[in-house]
């Protein structure tokens, strides 16, 4: 019997079902594949989701998503994990409390709370939790414009901006970095993302992708820190392949539905497709 005895890197996704494939468990998953990391998954609420839009939320029972994810660690393993949408108080409370109990060290925290237009997801009080008690254990902190508004109480309309809600981020939540995301900048700030780690700034510039298609981005970088991090990069290493990866991801965007498609995860195989 031919058995393989070659490590394989494992990361865990905590989010919620995107029934379009464009966003959530279901990229996260092709994310961690085209790194060549095994995903696992603790889904944490269905949506009924489309390019158009989400007509249904329905959350799973906080006692189930703790039955997921103790069901992968105490037999699987992860070498990192990453949050998206946890949608309310009790499901963030049980993962942070799993988070503890197995010492994962490397978690990347989305902080799904507002859309890229400003459109708050979860109520206030699941927003406190969050910042309260999961946002502290991660390793990385990955807000877009709008998060980041909420998480460091600072208006944000600059790149200055940007850099100053990061240095309050880190100080304030005890995170080890945070990259504040600009897609819901303008201007010449639309795609541009601030790094801060305590030590050093860095902004991260990549081409500009004119397309409609770009559904399921954050959920995207986020998944790909993940992977990095699970295959053994360093955190900046990790932040730093991920934007180049989501980039080239949008150049290859997928033209599906009547609304805004999402990233070609797997743009080798649409260019020897020709697509």
């Amino acid at each position: 019997m031919i058995t393989n005895t070659t490590f394989t890197p494992v990361a865990l996704t905590i989010a919620g079902s995107d029934s379009g494939g464009g966003a959530g468990i279901q990229t996260d998953l092709r994310t961690f594949a085209f790194h060549c990391v095994h995903g696992t998954s603790a889904i944490t609420c269905i949506t009924a989701q489309n390019t158009l839009g989400v007509t249904r939320v329905d959350a799973m029972a906080a006692e189930a998503v703790v039955a997921q994810i103790q069901a992968v660690l105490e037999d699987i393993g992860v070498q990192s994990a990453k949050t998206g949408m946890l949608l309310n108080q009790k499901i963030i409370l049980a993962v942070s409390q799993q988070i503890t109990a197995y010492k994962i060290n490397n978690l990347v925290v989305d902080p799904v709370m507002v859309s890229r237009t400003g459109a708050q997801l979860i109520d206030d009080d699941a927003v406190q939790t969050l910042r309260n008690t999961l946002v502290p254990q991660a390793a990385i902190i990955t807000p877009n414009r709008y998060e980041a508004q909420i998480l460091s109480g600072l208006e944000i309309a600059s790149l200055e901006d940007m850099q100053t809600a990061a240095e309050i981020m880190h100080r304030e939540l005890g995170v080890k970095a945070v990259l504040v995301k600009g897609g819901g900048m303008s201007g010449n700030l639309r795609g541009v993302d601030v790094w801060f780690d305590g030590e050093r700034w860095e902004t991260l510039t990549t081409k500009l992708v004119e397309t409609k298609n770009t559904h399921g981005t954050g959920c995207t970088l986020s998944a790909a820190i993940a992977a990095n991090l699970a295959l053994g990069k360093d955190l900046w290493t990790a932040v730093q392949q991920a934007k180049e990866y989501v980039t080239t991801a949008l150049t290859y965007s997928l033209n599906i539905g009547k609304g805004q498609g999402p990233v070609g995860h797997f743009f080798p195989l649409l260019q020897i497709h020709g697509i």
